[in-house]
């Protein structure tokens, strides 16, 4: 019965990284198509390298997997097929994010990555009736002044991208070593996130409240250690985009059970439910509500609550974000009947 409450229910995702939507098949496709060479000879064994002992085992295996990505082509592919697979979940709005330094590295020019994504995007919105909004992030493991470097390489395209990030590593990584990138994204009129209190402690999400200024915390977990903290953002209404199921899979958390969204939410902080590499981390954005339903005990209510939270911490613009709230009020009423 709730299974079915969620597959209807319109939500939007806010925290997926698109090359950590590659699926195996297209992974091997594209590296067909690219003569690159895998280290994997087939699927199954793959798939068998998705066990993850931390983010610092899950980080090597996702950049390999992206370097199968190299022409303008690929990038559509990838983002259309996320798009694809997130409108049949009812994600009826998406944010992505896009880290283009490991793919400039690759000497793909910044042009075919974000062109390719955004006219991906454009066709879903036709064709799906989905509504994607592309962000970038930059690394944390790599300098300031590479990830000042990104904004300056997306300046053409600053009317279409909406906002940008910082992912990656995050011990050894304070936030604080990105205090103007995140000043100077602002100051462009971008609209800011940083992974933060995924692995990293609790001090790293009140360091990045405090130097960054972010307009969304993604993952933000560790905040539940933290009295204070975890009032802090209640009261400041800064949204966590948590991802249950890769907290599970990359041992952020010892279980689904022991996660502490659900007490997150009842403290009154604004909680957003997510899938970061769906693929890599045993689901989609569905799968991350099912599995909060079924090892937190979330009801029908709560869940619609979090698909609300999801419109209400996107960066849209209010009247469809207030669109969006009524279609959930809407599915609500008549799943009541």
């Amino acid at each position: 019965m709730v299974d079915g409450f969620i597959a209807g229910l319109p939500k939007a995702e806010l925290h997926v990284h698109l090359e950590g939507t590659l699926e195996p098949e297209m992974l091997f496709m594209l590296a067909a198509r690219n003569e690159i060479e895998l280290p994997w000879s087939d699927l199954d064994e793959l798939r068998a390298a998705y066990r993850f002992t931390g983010l610092e085992h899950f980080l090597p295996l996702l950049f390999k997997g992206a370097s199968a990505l190299r022409r303008s082509q690929d990038f559509y592919d990838l983002t259309h097929a996320y798009l694809t697979r997130a409108a049949a979940d009812g994600v009826r709005r998406t944010e992505m994010s896009l880290g283009v330094q490991s793919f400039l590295d690759s000497g793909i020019p910044i042009g075919d990555q974000i062109d390719s994504a955004l006219a991906a995007i454009a066709d879903a919105r036709r064709d799906l009736r989905i509504d994607g909004a592309l962000m970038v992030t930059s690394q944390r493991h790599r300098s300031q002044a590479a990830a000042l470097e990104v904004l300056d390489l997306i300046a053409p395209w600053s009317d279409q991208i909406i906002g940008i990030g910082l992912g990656a590593a995050e011990r050894g990584n304070p936030p604080g070593k990105f205090a103007e990138y995140y000043e100077t994204a602002r100051a462009r009129g971008y609209r800011t996130t940083i992974h933060a209190g995924e692995d990293g402690p609790a001090d790293y999400v009140r360091e990045a409240l405090d130097v960054c200024r972010p307009n969304r915390i993604d993952h933000g977990v560790a905040a539940a250690t933290d009295p204070a903290l975890m009032t802090r953002l209640r009261d400041e209404g800064i949204p966590l985009t948590v991802c249950p199921l890769s907290n599970v899979a990359l041992q952020v958390v010892p279980s689904m059970a022991e996660h502490p969204l659900r007490m997150l939410h009842e403290a009154g902080v604004v909680v957003t439910v997510n899938s970061d590499d769906p693929p890599y981390f045993g689901g989609y954005i569905n799968d991350n509500y099912e599995a909060i339903h079924e090892h937190l005990g979330l009801d029908q209510a709560t869940l619609a609550e979090l698909a609300r939270a999801s419109f209400r911490a996107s960066f849209d613009d209010p009247a469809r974000i207030a669109e969006h709230l009524a279609a959930i009020d809407e599915y609500v009423a008549q799943s009541e009947k």
